[in-house]
């Protein structure tokens, strides 16, 4: 999988929602939050692309994309990545 492309093509679906896509260095994942009226999806830039493509398609299911059109590769992958991690947090 290219996950430089993959990458790519998560960031153009931020833009549809009109959220910010910040990377940036810290003892963190990434994640998905609103500060002052303002949608942002922070990643961690020390992240392998494998992991920052996670965590965007997490964010991304974080704010919710259930209603809107998303190509059928990019839902596949968004919701085979919260599936993986819902299923760590469960411990199973």
């Amino acid at each position: 999988m290219n996950y430089a492309q993959l990458i790519t093509d998560l960031e153009e679906l931020t833009k549809q929602f009109n959220i910010t896509v910040r990377y940036e260095k810290g003892d963190f994942e990434g994640g998905y939050c609103i500060l002052k009226d303002q949608k942002i999806l922070v990643i961690n830039k020390r992240l392998s692309d494998a992991r920052k493509a996670s965590a965007l398609a997490v964010g991304l299911a974080e704010y919710g994309i259930e209603t809107a059109y998303v190509k059928p590769n990019l839902r596949s992958y968004i919701e085979d990545e919260v599936a993986k991690v819902s299923k760590a947090a469960s411990g199973k």
